[in-house]
């Protein structure tokens, strides 16, 4: 039967499809498991038809121009952006909800503090309820997608069904579609069930379910991108993390960037940083010209999550599960990060951003300096950019951009054994007490200083200015279990790892002035920090010994070309002040006592180190 499916897939794939009420397409594999799981769904939702989608440019062209009838998407000038289109999320439905998102394993204490819980039977029934003829009057999408490349040792394979034209054709971006995903699964019932229905848009039964157990996910109610593209941060980070922990490897909230030498060598890192920390932008960084003349690049292979594992030589190696950018269009230009803003300019999906009319393109706020006057905003209503004291843009409106389209898109992004780590860097947003770099002292402090990962609030959040708040790896909200366990299962990589480990750093780009300014110019001068993180990796520079571990001497951290930057301010931002050290210790205290007796020793006992380091 898989023969034949694929015999009528390639039809589509040359004619597109019609989607006519009444059409039938047939179903893209023979897999068992996966056909009474859609059949399953089909009974409990009720949808007019199914159609399984191959991901052929047939296909997706007939979708989008059923789309544009029905206004769920715009058509935007092909001349200037090719292929791109623009979608209106409704108003009460625009970003991420952490208090509906759930983890329901069986028991309470695996998902954790921080983690939302609920009893798998109690959500099962809740959401089937919910579930209970929603497709009614509309098309079922059956998407079966890979994370990773398809056939990769690090792939692993959902199926996720829909009722939004906007979600399949943003998971064909984001993930791997099509009939070769369904090959690679074969007859196999390890796959991840997805299921997804905006159905009415009722934020009081908006949910965000995960059943690590039971690999599946459930999304009802909302049609926002991070709460229904699936493989995003449910599966990549929430499903995957959990299966990581049992099958002995990592996912992790990260970017994964190559540096390519002089000599044509290529070192990669991974990195972590809470939101609002220039993650995106350190992805595609641009090197400083006096390097970029001398020959360094930096290519991108990952701009937000990196699945690792242990290869056969003994190191980590990571891969991009994803195949696109979900990105935040605010803020992105030709100068905070050129990179990502060339990646949106063809084949992108443009979300909740405001509609220039004049020459039907998009705006947002931090594009640049004209704002259109004759536009609609991400509303919908009209807006005159040039006098309104609204903003065009909702400040979470997206882009969802190939991947391919990216300038600096690293030659290994679709290499499915993965890249060799040989750094892993954590950082925040730190006014005064984080140094602009170090280096922890070995893998198990490198825990310790990823388990204490913080940013301060700013002027533009929400409360008070200056409050500490945590995010362990910033994986705070995307841990499928128990944190504890989380930071114990990183014990045992490293553990696993052994002398092959990467080395673990930390850096700030936000020190501030006793006037407010930052002190480091960063974007592209960030590589500065990068390539001193890899001289040490290489053991080609000292570094000097302080209470929290290795700090550069100033003179290894290459100034060249920095006219307006001195090297005092570098000594300046390189200090450890032990007093306020003693301080953030304290607060670290008091953050880990919510993991209770899952808190592992270690944890404990480098804490401890601290605390005397400080005294």
């Amino acid at each position: 039967m898989r023969k034949e499916a694929r015999a009528m897939g390639a039809r589509f794939k040359t004619e597109g499809i019609t989607l006519k009420k009444g059409d039938l397409i047939m179903a893209l594999t023979s897999n068992q498991h996966v056909l009474d799981w859609v059949k399953e769904m089909e009974d409990l939702m009720t949808p007019d038809k199914t159609i399984w989608i191959d991901g052929s440019e047939g296909q997706l062209r007939a979708l989008r121009e059923q789309a544009f009838a029905t206004g769920e998407l715009e058509e935007l000038n092909q001349e200037k952006l090719p292929g791109c289109v623009l979608h209106h999320t409704a108003k009460n439905d625009v970003a991420r909800v952490e208090d509906r998102t759930f983890i329901c394993c069986e028991r309470e204490e695996d998902a954790g503090p921080t983690n939302h819980w609920m009893d798998p039977k109690e959500m099962y029934e809740k959401m089937y309820a919910l579930a209970d003829g929603a497709y009614k009057g509309r098309t079922m999408y059956v998407i079966p997608y890979s994370m990773g490349p398809i056939g990769s040792p690090f792939a692993k394979i959902g199926v996720e069904l829909t009722d939004s034209i906007y979600v399949v054709l943003n998971m064909t971006i984001m993930t791997r579609v099509g009939f070769d995903v369904l090959d690679a699964l074969g007859d196999s019932g390890d796959y991840i069930k997805g299921l997804h229905s905006y159905a009415d848009l009722d934020n009081d039964n908006k949910y965000i379910a995960h059943f690590p157990e039971d690999n599946t996910i459930m999304s009802i109610n909302s049609n926002y991108g991070g709460n229904v593209l699936q493989g995003k941060k449910c599966f990549a980070l929430r499903i995957a993390s959990y299966l990581g922990k049992n099958e002995g490897w990592m996912a992790e909230h990260m970017l994964i960037l190559g540096i390519e030498n002089p000599q044509g060598e290529v070192k990669y890192v991974t990195a972590a940083f809470p939101s609002a920390c220039g993650k995106t932008n350190l992805a595609m960084l641009i090197p400083p010209e006096g390097y970029r003349n001398k020959g360094y690049k930096v290519w991108t292979v990952g701009d937000d999550i990196a699945w690792m594992r242990q290869g056969a030589d003994g190191k980590l190696y990571a891969i991009n599960p994803e195949n696109g950018f979900f990105g935040v269009a605010p803020g992105t230009n030709m100068k905070s990060n050129p990179n990502a803003l060339i990646s949106t300019q063809k084949g992108t999906i443009f979300t909740n951003v405001a509609h220039n009319l004049d020459d039907n393109t998009v705006w947002w706020e931090g594009l640049d300096k004209n704002p259109p006057e004759n536009a609609l905003n991400w509303k919908g209503e009209p807006w005159n950019g040039k006098t309104s004291d609204q903003k065009g843009a909702h400040p979470n409106s997206r882009f969802t951009a190939p991947a391919k389209n990216c300038p600096c898109i690293s030659p290994e992004f679709d290499k499915g054994e993965g890249v060799p780590i040989s750094a892993i860097i954590f950082g925040g947003r730190r006014a005064q007490t984080t140094p602009l770099v170090y280096q922890s002292r070995d893998w198990n402090n490198g825990v310790f200083v990823g388990s204490i990962m913080a940013s301060e609030t700013t002027a533009a959040a929400t409360g008070a200015v200056g409050v500490v708040r945590r995010d362990p790896m910033a994986m705070l909200p995307f841990c499928g279990y128990h944190m504890g366990d989380y930071f114990k299962h990183w014990f045992e990589m490293g553990e696993k790892l052994g002398e092959n480990a990467p080395k673990i750093f930390n850096v700030n780009w936000f020190r501030l002035d006793e006037e407010g300014h930052f002190m480091w110019p960063g974007f592209g001068d960030n590589f500065r920090v990068l390539e001193w993180i890899l001289k040490r990796c290489e053991g080609k520079v000292d570094a000097q010994e302080t209470a929290i571990g290795y700090v550069p001497y100033a003179e290894d951290i290459n100034l060249e070309g920095m006219n307006d930057f001195s090297i005092d301010t570098l000594k300046s931002i390189l200090e450890v002040d032990k007093a306020a050290w003693a301080k953030e210790a304290e607060g670290i205290e008091e953050f880990y006592k919510q993991f209770g007796d899952k808190l592992p020793e270690e944890l404990k006992n480098q804490l401890e180190t601290l605390k005397k380091n400080c005294q």
